[in-house]
């Protein structure tokens, strides 16, 4: 976006043009107390802002202070020279301080890609924009007068430094740890592979049984966060304004949004759109708890997000994509009562309540699940066990370990987990001996599995060959994967 002012005769007063929105109409009135409690002439004259290019919308308040340093360079109050060396964002106070604003982190990409001196934005937001460190100097204000002294030359802006080694060691840690659960090893162990492959899972359980306590804690056995994954996720958080004075977000994001979200909060939208929480969870963990009480539509727009990583949002002002790299956890009750098979307590579910419960979810949404898992209720014996259990810190080597191998297979084909693999992958690095195909084939024609889980038990039987470091899937692996598929047995 490029800020225009022109000063000229006529009847005073300022208009904005370039279709702006609420709040950047609404600066008129925030840049005119600012410059003039600033100790600064505004001119009494027809003052004309345009904001370009003027076919596409502004929101926001991030362009008071260039429209204010317009209007004094249109004044003769300010020289021109140095104003097209910096790209400048901010919001204005009445008495001339300058406010943080959203996206200060995408702005500083951006200036690097397009060759500026440097950036003048808030001093709150200084920080966030530094850990672009190989770009533009990152200069941040307290006032419009300082800036203004900056740009005659008066006043040094000081640049922002941040030092991303500390960053990381400081905020890479998690509140919640695999070693708090008790009990649940079959789906710990599942939830190992599920971070070992990138795999999405499906958790049934009765109530209380620790799916959404599992659930918090996939975050903390997924490998470390890389620069690149922490500058790609801290960029949607910076649009939204919710780093919340973080520089960088470096650990794994988890979003549980309410079953009443609407598709439009989910995937994104709006007139304006913006990223929702899929894009929130980008690379991390997307729970969605008590899944069944989504609504359809809802759950059917994160189809093409868990196929192409990507949410793309067409309107009529153009097309726009949001990152989308997830792994869903989803969670759900056994029957609308959620005692189903649970040997404690009794169904009070008929069989058809309890199917037209589960084909709530459908057919095309199973299909990018992997894993389904049964999590029933904790026995007193496993709460009452002392000593805690394998950290999540034990877990991740094994998980980091498992993903450099699929890395190193199948980064030549732009993929990089095993969730990823599509048919052509499959063929050729899900090989299997005899054994595993006499296993398979007794699977799928005595236990009923369905002919999706077919190529979903061979992704998730390579994850479990690649956690035990062999190459060659054999017939134990298979017979492990066979077990991650629940629905598809009850469905039979």
């Amino acid at each position: 976006m490029e800020v225009e002012a022109d000063i000229a005769s006529g009847v005073p007063g300022l208009k904005t043009v370039g279709l702006a929105e609420g709040a950047v109409r609404e600066a008129q009135e925030r840049v005119k107390a600012a410059i003039k409690n600033s100790g600064f002439e505004f001119p009494n004259r027809r003052i004309t802002v345009n904001l370009a290019p003027a076919d596409t919308r502004k929101e926001g308040s991030a362009f008071d202070l260039p429209m204010a340093l317009g209007i004094m360079a249109a004044n003769g109050e300010l020289g021109r020279e140095r104003l097209g060396d910096y790209l400048i964002l901010g919001e204005l106070g009445l008495d001339g301080r300058i406010k943080g604003v959203k996206g200060a982190l995408p702005t500083a990409l951006l200036a690097r890609t397009r060759n500026f001196a440097g950036v003048i934005l808030p001093k709150e937001n200084a920080s966030e924009a530094a850990v672009v460190s190989d770009g533009p100097a990152m200069l941040g204000a307290e006032t419009l007068s300082e800036v203004v002294q900056f740009l005659h030359g008066q006043h040094p802006l000081e640049p922002a430094h941040v030092d991303l080694a500390q960053i990381f060691r400081a905020n890479a840690a998690y509140a919640v740890d695999f070693s708090e659960v008790r009990g649940q090893e079959q789906a710990k162990r599942a939830l190992e592979v599920a971070a070992a492959g990138g795999h999405n899972v499906l958790m049934l359980g009765p109530p209380g049984s620790g799916k959404t306590m599992l659930a918090k804690r996939l975050p903390t056995i997924l490998p470390d966060m890389t620069f690149g994954e922490a500058i790609e996720t801290s960029k949607v958080h910076s649009v939204m304004g919710l780093l919340e004075g973080q520089a960088l977000i470096t650990t794994r994001p988890f979003r549980a949004p309410h079953h009443t979200i609407s598709d439009a909060g989910l995937i994104g939208g709006g007139a304006l759109p913006r990223p929702g929480e899929v894009s929130l969870a980008h690379n991390g963990v997307l729970f969605l708890d008590e899944l069944p009480e989504f609504r359809k539509n809802v759950l059917e727009v994160l189809r093409q997000p868990l196929e192409d990583a990507r949410i793309t949002i067409s309107r009529a002002m153009g097309t726009l994509s949001f990152p989308a790299s997830i792994m869903l956890v989803a969670a759900m009750n056994p029957c609308p009562c959620g005692f189903y098979t649970d040997p404690q307590h009794e169904c009070t579910c008929s069989s058809i309540v309890v199917q037209r419960y589960r084909s709530r979810i459908s057919g095309p949404l199973l299909d990018r699940i992997d894993i389904h898992i049964e999590v029933p209720a904790v026995k007193y014996k496993d709460l009452a066990q002392g000593g805690p259990a394998e950290s999540s810190a034990a877990i991740r080597v094994r998980v980091a370990a498992a993903r450099e191998l699929q890395l190193r297979r199948l980064s030549a084909r732009n993929l990089y987990c095993n969730a990823q693999m599509g048919a052509r992958e499959i063929e050729s690095f899900c090989r299997i001996d005899s054994a595993g195909e006499r296993l398979l084939e007794l699977a799928i024609n005595r236990l009923g599995l369905s002919a999706r889980a077919y190529t979903r038990i061979l992704k998730v039987a390579r994850t479990v060959a690649d956690l035990e470091g062999h190459e060659a899937i054999g017939a134990w692996h298979i017979s492990e994967a066979i077990q991650y598929r629940s629905l598809d047995r009850v469905a039979a």
